[in-house]
């Protein structure tokens, strides 16, 4: 079975026949046979060489790349295999047709709100208010005209229900505003951390279908950036980063003591960080009987079936209608 592997030591990681060694600064070897990993997760400063790479583009296997402070820097990615001429000219279609677009964009909203709501309202005693005020933000969705239309109305949703964190958390997680690039506080250290292996986790879907990564619909094309898993991770933000946040939080399983800050940034410490990725992995590998398939699915496998959905909505095969957890 193929899994997720997280190096957080500093070292060097090479390549002998099949199998993936990483030896850290006391020369201490570790092995890894390549067909067992998915993708590799690197926050150490890590030495490798084009063998290995090589060895990683042959099986598929993405490697993500993170500085010292957990922050996202970029993802080597193997040559795409599963490659349809005929399903990318669809997908350019559908962005170049405003409309067809639009429909897309409103899609992928409805899911996140969807999913937000369903988070809050797991507390409604607390937050009733915030779910009035996201459900009236909600219906102003359907009569959007614009992409930014929409994503005004996403910015909106998004700060009401990030605002309802501050009945739901039982520590002292205070939300006052949304601060990336850097966070400036523990909470919003959080997020975008789920945030980021959400994204990746999504782009490591996206590339085993034969979706291009690069054109997308609620969020702008643009160089250097896979903006389509942006667009899917709006889906799965709420549902699985936001409930692994919730979860950590509120069981004391990450507290402030999991945290650093340096002139006004906080992240996650390497403790912090190893606790988050077991609760993600945990979510991630959570089965759910699958109403149409007719049998368990994972988390992490509903990212995959989006990605198919969006291919038969751009081939014709069947309007796309996209995941609104129903458990």
């Amino acid at each position: 079975m193929l899994r997720d592997h997280y190096i957080f030591s500093n070292g060097r990681l090479k390549r002998k026949d099949n199998t993936i060694y990483f030896l850290d600064e006391n020369e201490t070897k570790r092995s890894l046979p390549v067909h067992q990993v998915d993708n590799l997760y690197v926050f150490g400063e890590v030495d490798l060489n084009s063998s290995l790479l090589n060895l990683l583009s042959q099986h598929s296997v993405h490697l993500h790349i993170f500085n010292y402070y957990g922050f996202y820097a970029g993802t080597f990615c193997p040559r795409s295999k599963k490659v349809s001429g005929f399903t990318v000219v669809q997908q350019s279609a559908h962005y170049l047709d405003a409309a067809k677009r639009l429909y897309l964009a409103k899609m992928f909203l409805q899911s996140a709100v969807h999913h937000m709501l369903r988070n809050i309202r797991r507390h409604k005693e607390k937050t009733e208010e915030y779910v009035r005020q996201i459900e009236l933000e909600a219906e102003k969705m359907e009569t959007a005209m614009t992409i930014q239309e929409l994503m005004g109305i996403e910015g909106r949703i998004r700060q009401h229900y990030y605002q309802s964190f501050n009945e739901i958390l039982k520590q002292d997680f205070i939300f006052e505003k949304r601060t990336k690039q850097p966070p400036q506080d523990p909470l919003n250290a959080l997020i975008s951390f789920g945030n980021t292996l959400c994204y990746t986790t999504v782009l490591s879907e996206i590339y085993k279908t034969p979706l291009d990564p690069t054109i997308s619909f609620l969020h702008e094309p643009s160089t250097k950036r896979f903006s389509l898993s942006l667009d899917l991770a709006e889906i799965f933000k709420p549902l699985i980063v936001d409930a692994v946040i919730i979860a950590c939080i509120n069981n004391r399983i990450i507290t402030k003591k999991h945290f650093e800050s340096l002139d006004g940034m906080v992240f996650l410490n390497e403790e912090g960080k190893k606790k988050f990725i077991r609760e993600w992995e945990n979510k991630l590998a959570t089965s759910v009987q699958h109403r149409q398939l007719k049998r368990k699915v994972s988390y992490r496998y509903f990212m995959r079936l989006e990605c198919y959905k969006l291919i038969k909505h751009f081939i014709g095969d069947e309007r796309y209608k996209p995941l609104k957890a129903w458990w």
